[in-house]
């Protein structure tokens, strides 16, 4: 459904989004941010998917400043590659290209950020200094190293109970300092959305599609 499409960041940075049109006319606009693993497949595919469901999607490749498309697969090897890549990315430079990126979709209406991970992160940031009506964040990575940058839009959470990546107490911790936030936990692990990885759980992964889209009607359109 999507194709790739140049995008230009306000400091001249040239880079490529994945961009998908919905079959009729759009309810709103989402940006969905990508995982350290890039815009791969799983990312395209999702975003795909929002907009069949009637969204202007669009996944901007973040990686874009340090190579053109990159993107991993889920293998170990992979991994580590993946973590060195996240580390090149200043993360005023990735909130520069969402910028950009909701600037080509805005014209569809109210905008939501859709994070996943790293992108979850980068959602929870941007949910308070990015001009969007609301953002969700899928097992949102660090956030306790980010609890100074609570969301200014109504923003959505889903996290796994069994993440060993993100540890429950500074879930609560967020929950605490935003207490507007809309927070779920799901009795799986770390990336439980992405049916490419061995902890993919497919009842917690409906579940949250289903709440997501039933904030976006509230919240978007």
């Amino acid at each position: 459904m999507g194709q790739w499409e140049p995008l230009m960041a306000r400091d001249g940075h040239e880079f490529g989004a994945w961009l998908a049109a919905p079959p009729g006319k759009p309810r709103g606009a989402v940006v969905v941010l990508q995982e350290i693993f890039g815009v791969n497949g799983h990312i395209r595919a999702v975003t795909d998917r929002y907009a069949a469901a009637g969204f202007v999607a669009i996944a901007p490749a973040l990686y874009d400043r340090i190579g053109h498309r990159i993107e991993t697969d889920y293998q170990p090897e992979d991994i580590t590659r993946a973590r060195g890549y996240v580390l090149q990315v200043r993360r005023v430079d990735a909130l520069t290209d969402i910028a950009a990126a909701i600037n080509v979709v805005r014209h569809a209406g109210k905008v939501a950020l859709i994070g996943f991970s790293w992108g979850g992160m980068l959602a929870w940031i941007g949910a308070r200094s990015l001009p969007v009506s609301a953002a969700v964040g899928y097992y949102v990575s660090r956030i306790g190293e980010h609890l100074d940058a609570t969301p200014k839009c109504p923003m959505l959470l889903h996290f796994g109970a069994h993440d060993q990546q993100i540890p429950l107490a500074d879930v609560e911790r967020a929950r605490q300092l935003f207490p507007q936030g809309i927070f779920h936990l799901y009795a799986a692990g770390h990336g439980f959305n992405c049916d490419q990885r061995a902890s993919y759980d497919a009842a917690s992964a409906a579940l949250a599609w289903q709440r997501t889209q039933e904030f976006l009607q509230q919240y978007v359109g």
